[in-house]
């Protein structure tokens, strides 16, 4: 199986004045054709810079992909930076001289002196043909490597990597397509470092990959598997799936696209409650979560007055829920102070649960935390209620 490097040129990419979005549609493109990529580097219009940059990448890849810097001014630098790289002449092809007069002329316009300079690629490349732009591409040949430069339009790009790359590389190397399958199990309460613990031998698998991510109130375990086929890939992954569910039991709540808001909503609905809540300290956020969910009943207040005490919190629930006569009732208070904590209240006709959660992640999201602790608090003790 091959291996990718990518290398995404101009001085514009590292003072973040464009954004890079070619490495992001190569390295997708790619990776479903069986070529691994491990690694990406963006570097300014420096011929040296580059030039060292793919001597280096060539000790560890057998493709290397350029964008930019196929331009026709003298910033434009990749075609002198490979030359060097690789030990090679610049030349001068009339054929390619000709396809830029030719493109020039489709856009009714002359190309002029500068734009000769398109024309001069590495001795011996081989010259690909951009249908869609003035700048000619090429493929130089190491070996069993290869040095490939694109340019950086990215709508360029995309056809010329799809057109002739792709073909190139599939004769090469004999590339096979192949399917990626990727199941993301969404965990609450528990967090990146507990999960990690308790699935750390996982986490080494080749193939299906298991990744962690981390995000305020929840985690994300991404188990990814690539096969020839999508039964052969799922395969791959159901054990492994079945696994992690195995071992963090009810902290999973959900599945790829299943969200908390959608998850409790559902089991609300099918019981059919009435759900109310009384929030503070969310700007109304944790309400519109839940809207979002698609509660056949729901009735929401912010609470005006900050509560000092759970008790207070507790006596305001108990109120509301007498008043408003809902099956169950969530009151969340959201305190950030040196410290981000949120308490918890939930009642209905069985009981009344209090809970308290400190957060020690960074304060701007202490509200989107507070929103999947709720979530997750108010989950728990639906299943706790069905259990009864």
């Amino acid at each position: 199986m091959p291996i990718l490097e990518i290398i995404t040129i101009g001085t514009e990419l590292l003072l973040g004045e464009i954004t890079d979005t070619n490495s992001t549609y190569i390295a997708r493109t790619l990776r479903d054709h069986g070529i691994d990529i491990y690694r990406i580097t963006t570097i300014g219009d420096n011929p040296n810079r580059i030039a060292l940059t793919i001597k280096e990448a060539l000790k560890r890849a057998d493709i290397i992909i350029t964008t930019g810097g196929l331009g026709p001014t003298i910033d434009d630098p990749t075609r002198l930076a490979v030359a060097k790289a690789t030990d090679r002449e610049l030349v001068f092809s009339p054929e390619l001289w000709e396809q830029v007069q030719d493109r020039f002329k489709l856009y009714d316009h002359k190309a002029t002196e500068n734009n000769r300079r398109q024309a001069y690629i590495p001795e011996g490349a081989i010259p690909i043909t951009n249908p869609v732009g003035t700048a000619p591409c090429y493929i130089v040949e190491i070996g069993n490597a290869s040095v490939i430069s694109l340019p950086g339009v990215p709508r360029e790009m995309e056809k010329i990597l799809r057109q002739s790359v792709i073909p190139f590389l599939s004769s090469k190397y004999q590339l096979e397509t192949q399917i990626i399958i990727a199941t993301v199990l969404h965990a609450a309460s528990f967090g990146e470092s507990q999960i990690d613990e308790m699935i750390s031998e996982l986490e080494l698998l080749s193939n299906p990959t298991v990744g962690l991510l981390a995000h305020p109130g929840q985690v994300d375990i991404r188990i990814t598997a690539k096969a020839h086929s999508t039964d052969e890939a799922l395969s791959l992954s159901k054990p492994i799936v079945e696994d992690i569910k195995a071992r963090l039991g009810d902290n999973i709540y959900g599945v790829n696209e299943q969200t908390l808001e959608s998850v409790v909503c559902q089991q609300i609905n099918q019981e059919s409650l009435s759900l109310c809540l009384l929030e503070y300290g969310l700007d109304g956020t944790l309400q519109d979560r839940i809207n979002r969910g698609q509660p056949d009943h729901f009735h929401s207040q912010q609470i005006g007055t900050r509560p000092d005490s759970m008790k207070a919190l507790v006596e305001k629930v108990n109120t509301f829920y007498k008043e408003n006569k809902c099956d169950i009732i969530l009151g969340v208070v959201l305190l950030i102070d040196d410290k981000v904590t949120a308490n918890f209240v939930y009642q209905d006709q069985f009981s009344l649960i209090t809970q308290t959660r400190n957060y020690g992640g960074p304060h701007e999201y202490g509200i989107l935390w507070a929103q999947n602790s709720s979530l997750d608090f108010l989950r728990r003790q639906l299943i706790f209620r069905k259990d009864q």
